[in-house]
């Protein structure tokens, strides 16, 4: 094969990287939302020499903290600087989807699959322009996935090792990511590896669970990281019954498939095509089994949240190569390719406005709606002008991008309140803790959040913690800040005097308190 003919596929893929970092970049100031918000704000205290778990606490296995705490040592504490680490970490995704599908079929299904995970994977409908871990578990696992075909065509063993070992970095992002080492390891027992073999893999891929488990047990913080990722990520995932998890299914699909529903149509039909083809049986068992793992790894607590969805976006993507690479041997006058761009424009088409025309505040809305994501950006502004490097702030709510914006830690470790709205064993202990930590570190602002998407509380959530603040914030608090969210595309701002003095007429709104005692600090930005 001569060198043109080789690099014309990576003139493509390089096109591709070009016009999906154009998308990017002209979005890189989306505001954070919150599980952006909890990364940043626990990847900064990483970089401050704070270990996980100490005094911020979550469900989520910490690679995407430390992640999130590179790409801020290499960029900056920004926001911009977290979406241009996810840019990075999209183009290199983007890549390893055409390797996989130029290893497994020929470059055009390569070309195509990258093509479509570029696209799929920046759509609004599952939030692909925010750094979510979704993303951050995709990356290693589609490098490991690559590295397991090599492994078992090369028999090296070094190769395989290097594919557990990633397909366990994998996990250590999200818990979501077992499935793909599962995935992993039943691919090399259907082609019959030797049992050294699958225990190297075994070993490489438990490899980074155990370094994480050793290194947060040496930092002090493992009894805090085990109740939080095993004991009540346990009483999570069970929360959600099946016929109720079918229907959020049912509801959640049609959102994340509506805007490329060309897409998804040629993946099934990628998937037919490829389980007909005898000559393609291996590769039909490979892809069809990737699919299946790769939604099962959406399925965890049966929420179908937008964002899980990209954990299925390059088995989909791959299965819309091989329908392209089918249909190239049928389709006469090399029209296939063709007939795929178009397929692809009309999915670009639909989205145009978000791609093209919308600004990051615009988007921010159009997918979030009233979130109070750029809320958050002023909020911290006020309170960094008005504070110290070292004081602590206490939010009441699920809105943890407000401490990383503002640069002050927070009065407690839970950076949500969700877990103590929730129906579940720990939830009372937990609102008296977070009550004890509020009272004990004396914050100097405490914003109160008034929505529901920041509480999802319910008619059965225990109630102590407002009661307990409307007694508490009337006595030690004073209101310098009122936030109104009129309409979706209207805020109001009062501060300080004018804050006093005015009352929001409903919800949705954020109100800041100051300690009575407490004197505005000269700016520290």
């Amino acid at each position: 094969m001569t060198l043109r003919k080789l690099a014309a596929p990576w003139a493509v893929v390089a096109l591709v990287l070009m016009l999906t970092a154009a998308i990017r970049v002209r979005l890189l100031n989306i505001p954070l939302e919150r599980d952006e918000g909890e990364y940043a704000y626990a990847g900064q205290l990483i970089l401050e020499g704070v270990p996980p778990y100490q005094l911020a606490w979550n469900m989520k296995l910490p690679g995407t903290y430390a992640a999130y705490a590179a790409i801020m040592a290499a960029f900056g504490q920004s926001t911009a600087a977290i979406h241009l680490g996810l840019l990075l970490i999209n183009a290199g995704a983007i890549v390893l989807v055409y390797l996989i599908g130029r290893r497994l079929l020929n470059p055009l299904a390569g070309l195509a699959a990258c093509a479509c995970y570029a696209l799929l994977s920046t759509s609004a409908s599952v939030y692909g322009t925010q750094a979510h871990a979704t993303h951050f578990v995709v990356l290693p696992a589609l490098a490991a996935t690559l590295l397991l075909l090599k492994a078992v065509d090369s028999g090296h063993s070094a190769t395989l090792f290097w594919s557990g070992l990633l397909y366990g970095l994998a996990f250590v992002m999200k818990q979501h990511g077992i499935f793909f080492a599962l995935f992993g390891g039943l691919y090399l027992i259907w082609r019959r590896q030797p049992w050294r073999k699958l225990l190297l893999f075994a070993v490489a891929a438990a490899a980074p669970f155990g370094i994480t488990c050793f290194i947060l047990w040496r930092l002090g913080v493992f009894p805090k990281f085990w109740f939080w990722v095993f004991h009540y990520a346990s009483t999570y995932a069970t929360e959600v019954s099946l016929s109720l998890g079918a229907t959020v299914f049912a509801k959640k699909a049609p959102v994340v498939i509506r805007p490329n529903l060309l897409l998804w149509l040629l993946a099934v039909a990628g998937a037919v095509l490829i389980y007909r083809s005898k000559e393609n049986r291996r590769v039909a068992t490979f892809l069809l089994s990737f699919l299946l793992f790769s939604f099962l790894a959406v399925c965890p607590g049966l929420y179908f949240r937008e964002h899980y969805w990209v954990l299925m976006l390059p088995a989909v993507a791959l299965l819309s190569g091989a329908a392209v690479a089918a249909a190239d041997r049928i389709v006469p006058n090399r029209l296939a390719p063709w007939l795929f761009a178009a397929i692809l424009m009309c999915s670009v088409f639909v989205q145009r406005l978000f791609f093209f025309h919308m600004n990051p505040m615009q988007a921010c809305k159009a997918m979030y709606g009233a979130g109070p994501f750029p809320q958050a950006v002023e909020i911290a502004a006020y309170i960094r002008d008005h504070t110290t490097k070292d004081a602590r702030i206490g939010v009441l709510g699920s809105e943890p991008e407000i401490n990383f914006y503002a640069g002050r830690r927070s009065a407690s470790g839970f950076l949500y309140t969700y877990p103590m709205m929730e129906l579940q064993p720990y939830a009372v202990a937990m609102q008296q803790q977070f009550v004890h930590d509020l009272e004990s570190t004396r914050p100097e602002y405490v914003v109160s959040v008034d929505m529901q998407d920041s509480w999802l509380r319910s008619s059965a959530s225990v109630n102590l913690i407002f009661e307990w603040w409307k007694a508490y914030g009337r006595a030690h608090y004073e209101k310098v800040g009122v936030v109104d969210l009129v309409t979706s595309d209207e805020t109001d701002y009062y501060w300080d005097e004018a804050a006093a003095g005015y009352a929001p007429d409903a919800t949705p709104n954020l109100i800041v308190y100051r300690r009575r005692e407490s004197k505005p600090a000269a700016s520290s930005r």
